[in-house]
Formats: structure tokens, sequence, C-alpha cells
């Protein structure tokens, strides 16, 4: 196998969460269910592996913030380069981009149960209903559109937890 091979294969198996987005595609294919208009599911699994490696996060605002940059950055190439041996734009086998929107969502957040559970809730809501402006992101070339949407649907996750916090850390 040569390098270029290699690394599409790694690109796909990083972007599509280690394979596990296939899973949700595959219950649908097996159970002959139709597709919903509202997704697969492999964006609930996305979020979930984004959620399950929270407590190896860099803590504070310095290294979280150089830690959210490289990761956005990173998931906008190993996305870009998915999509390409996928040969779809935003192929829903792609998760990584959910799981940087997620940390986005969580950003400078106290990390309890209460606080992640509602980054959690109202990313994966924003992130289906795409409200004005994050839809248009979408439309971005390559793996900055599969991913700035995602990123987009997470500070407004963010920016409604915050009034929140009240209830959720005390």
């Amino acid at each position: 196998m040569g390098l270029k091979a290699a690394a599409d294969r790694l690109a796909v198996m990083l972007a599509t969460g280690l394979y596990l987005s296939y899973i949700p595609l595959k219950l649908f294919e097996v159970l002959r269910f139709p597709r919903l208009r509202i997704g697969t599911g492999a964006g609930l699994i996305g979020t979930i592996e984004g959620l399950l490696v929270t407590p190896v996060l860099p803590e504070g605002s310095i290294r979280f913030s150089f830690f959210l940059i490289a990761a956005a950055l990173l998931s906008c190439w190993l996305c870009g380069r998915a999509e390409k041996v996928l040969g779809n734009h935003d192929d829903s086998r792609i998760v990584l981009d959910e799981m940087a929107g997620f940390w986005t969502a969580i950003a400078f957040l106290p990390r309890n149960p209460w606080t992640l559970g509602a980054a959690f809730v109202l990313f994966r809501i924003l992130d289906s209903l795409k409200p004005w402006p994050v839809r248009r992101l979408e439309n971005l070339p390559g793996g900055l559109g599969v991913v700035a949407d995602d990123l987009g649907a997470g500070i407004y996750a963010n920016l409604l937890v915050y009034p929140l916090l009240p209830w959720l850390t005390s």
C-alpha cells in the first residue's frame, strides 16, 4: 500500500470516528428502514464519541483554546480528505466534525454532568436544525464546509448554556 492510500485510509478511519459511524447506516440497511430526512444517526454517534473523549481534553482556557484550534484545523483537513475518498460532500459517515462541534459547545464551561448534558442536547438540536447562518457554512468548499457548520452549531450551543449555568452548577 502506498503512502497516499495509507493516508486516505487513516483519514477515513479518523473522520468516521474509528468507523463507528457506519453502525447506524448498517442498521438502516439491515432492518430495511427508510432513511429519514432528519438524518442517519451517525451525527449522534460522533457527538457521543466527543463526549466520551472529554475527560482527557486539556483543562484551562489557554490550553483548551490551543487544543480546539488544532482540533478544528485538523478536522477540516481530515474531513476534506475523507470526503474525497468517500465521494460525497459532507458524507453522513463523517463524524469528526460533530466531535469538534461538541468540543466547541463545551469550551470554557465547567465539566460537570449537567453542563455537559445541556451542551450535548443543545448541540444535537442546533446541529440538526442548523439555524441561520450555520446552514450556509455547509456550502464552504471541502473539509471547511464539513466542519464549519458544526463549529457554528457548537458556538450557538455554548452561548445558550451560559445563561443556564446557575442551575447547572448548583
